[in-house]
């Protein structure tokens, strides 16, 4: 009997302790959403290609009418570019071995990566090379989130794609094996907060993920996932070396929504560091309040998105604008002028 009355308080406790925290969001921040960093810009193309949206969202529509898969798949595109080193489609470019080729990238799908060309290609053909294969991936990711079932929103736009990439830098995105504290101090090298943490975890509401991701928490049983789960994860992925992938979210795997939340709620998350946001006090709460209040994750969701948009973006006169996502301009050329200046230091010696 005893028990039977805590449960129920204790429940009470916690739906009125996340009422609270919503009403705390919503009456000590404004809703505003953040703006343009210098040299973006929310009408960038609306005079030299005003239909280049339309193109986007059009064309994707088509794409996910018969590959939703592909809709996860350019959001983590679109993440894994930014972290490394800015929202300048270095992730794009071909390499031996180049960003894509590094352990955290080999899941990378090419078809999405097909998809960001093919986008490209009629973007290019209706407003001439114009438009950056960075800001290409921007707006793909938007419409991913969008037509999954996700938020709209308007993301500035102007970037130019960058001449190299950046090996190195791979090795500071997040780790799904990660403890939230590990994670909070990964984002903070980014200047995101707890808020956004929590909210850009949200991602994982769709997508699927390989076995080696989250094997370490079935064997041994991570005692903080639930039971059922594991049982079910262990018929898919007997080893940590399976080339099998299951959904991360179990609830509504092809849906952006904010049921990861409540799977976290279940201890149903697939990584650790999903579901030791449930367990870390600094972010349990944020994750009892997504869970409750959709809309909440939307606004904070699109918010975080935004600024991890424009991070260390090239403008103006940086960079270029790819002719082709996987390669930079004049390529031959490049590697002309660097084999003649390797012979002419041969022969001047």
């Amino acid at each position: 009997m005893a028990m039977s009355s805590v449960c129920p308080s204790l429940f009470f406790l916690l739906f009125i302790s996340s009422i609270l925290l919503i009403s705390h969001f919503y009456a000590s921040e404004t809703q505003t959403k953040p703006s343009a960093v210098d040299g973006l810009s929310f009408s960038f193309y609306s005079k030299t290609c005003p239909k280049l949206e339309t193109i986007v969202r059009n064309h994707l529509k088509k794409v996910f009418k018969h590959d939703s898969a592909q809709a996860p798949s350019l959001l983590v595109i679109f993440f894994h570019d930014c972290f490394v080193q800015g929202c300048d489609g270095s992730l794009l470019l071909d390499g031996n071995p180049g960003e894509r080729n590094q352990p955290l990238n080999r899941g990378i799908s090419s078809k999405a990566l097909q998809t960001i060309d093919d986008i490209r290609n009629i973007v290019h053909k209706d407003c001439g090379r114009i438009v950056s294969c960075a800001d290409i991936t921007v707006l793909a990711a938007r419409d991913a989130v969008f037509l999954s079932g996700g938020p709209n929103y308007d993301v500035p736009l102007g970037r130019r794609d960058s001449l190299n990439f950046s090996i190195e830098g791979t090795k500071n995105l997040p780790l799904p094996y990660n403890t939230t504290n590990v994670t909070l101090k990964t984002f903070a090298t980014k200047n995101f907060d707890v808020t956004d943490v929590v909210a850009l975890a949200g991602a994982h509401t769709f997508g699927r993920a390989h076995c080696h991701t989250f094997f370490d928490r079935l064997s041994p049983l991570d005692p903080n996932m639930d039971k059922t789960l594991a049982k079910i994860l262990k018929t898919t992925c007997q080893s940590t070396y399976s080339r099998n992938a299951t959904n991360l979210d179990i609830r509504t795997p092809t849906v952006f929504d904010n049921k990861y939340y409540i799977n976290l709620m279940n201890h149903q998350g697939l990584f650790t560091s999903d579901q030791d946001l449930f367990i870390d006090k600094r972010t349990k709460g944020l994750v009892n309040a997504f869970a409750i209040n959709e809309t909440l994750f939307f606004d904070k969701f699109v918010d975080a998105v935004i600024r991890m948009s424009q991070l260390d973006v090239l403008t103006g006169n940086q960079g270029e604008i790819r002719a082709k996502c996987n390669v930079i301009n004049n390529n031959n050329s490049i590697v002309k002028f660097i084999v003649d200046g390797i012979v002419t230091r041969l022969v001047s010696n």
